[in-house]
């Protein structure tokens, strides 16, 4: 896929600075987030679907952010927004801590097919100096040109708040191409699913337990017992759209249980002093690849100019 000119990849990120804030040091979106360490453990059908050196069956170390949509790192836990789930697989047999990355949200699919749609959107959603929120009738214009958004904007609203991180499910939204040792190749989508079921409370309850509550609660459960989630694939059939997040694929489409992952505490081994910590979705490893989706390859590129943002560092 072709990179994306830089000056419009600036343009989105100042677009969803003007909804977020400018917050230095902090991610343009999903800046509230919490790091946990983890283990991950393929089952014997994941080196069936790819040769990828992390699924062969040898437990490999993970970290795990998990966060909230907002582009503010002070918005509360209980506001109405999506969630992340970010998960850093550390390689076995390669030097100097290769990694590959898989980063999910909590919507079933993403709310635009291009780099320019997003964008457009993004500026629709700008608040007015005045009120401080979006103008409906802006973002009723770009719905009504683009009602492959309303799903995502739809499931933004009206989900309830978790009642932890860990009865989340979430989904990786893109395409991957899987190769596996005998040479075939399928197309699939990650999604991770709760051990713990997926649970929400209501607006009421999530504010009397306070604005941080999602990373104190998951402190305190993992004093008792790690977090679990099952990574499913589902698979591509004929005809499946792989190159538009979206759309969902149909609900019987074959699902393969790619391994187990525990969170087990919450980590401090990165992100100190002048450590950047980056979840990238196209950091992919031999035995995966990415698909030609445009909005997958652009978030490699505004997570770039975010990372500069917050850090002077340039990827």
């Amino acid at each position: 896929m072709a990179a994306a000119d830089a000056g419009f990849t600036q343009q989105v990120v100042d677009a969803l600075n003007d909804i977020g804030g400018r917050h230095a040091g902090s991610r343009a979106v999903h800046a509230k987030g919490s790091l946990w360490a983890g283990m991950f453990t393929p089952t014997p059908s994941a080196a069936a679907i790819t040769r990828a050196q992390h699924m062969q069956g040898k437990p490999v170390r993970a970290h795990v952010r998990f966060s909230n949509a907002s582009g503010n790192p002070g918005a509360p836990d209980f506001g109405r927004e999506g969630r992340g789930m970010a998960v850093k697989f550390y390689l076995p047999n390669v030097p100097n801590d290769t990694t590959t990355d898989i980063v999910s949200v909590t919507s079933p699919v993403f709310l635009a097919r291009t780099p320019e749609d997003f964008h457009q959107f993004t500026i629709a959603r700008k608040p007015d100096p005045e009120t401080g929120k979006p103008d409906l009738e802006k973002v009723g214009a770009y719905l009504e040109q683009h009602p492959e958004a309303l799903p995502t904007i739809q499931h933004a609203l009206t989900t309830d708040p978790p009642a932890s991180y860990a009865q989340c499910a979430f989904n990786a939204l893109h395409a991957f191409k899987f190769t596996g040792a005998d040479g075939t190749a399928r197309f699939g989508r990650y999604s991770w699913k709760p051990q713990a079921g997926e649970v929400t409370i209501s607006h009421e309850q999530a504010k009397q337990l306070g604005p941080d509550y999602l990373r104190l609660e998951l402190m305190e459960r993992l004093e008792q017992r790690p977090a679990v989630f099952d990574l499913s694939l589902q698979i591509a059939e004929q005809g499946d759209l792989i190159d538009d997040p979206t759309v969902a694929w149909p609900s019987e489409r074959e699902r393969v249980t790619l391994g187990q992952l525990e969170v087990t505490a919450q980590a401090r081994d990165r992100e100190q002093g002048d450590d950047v910590l980056v979840f990238d979705p196209t950091r992919v490893t031999d035995g995966i690849e990415c698909s030609d989706d445009p909005i997958l390859h652009f978030r490699s590129q505004a997570y770039a100019e975010s990372v500069f943002r917050r850090s002077g560092v340039r990827r």
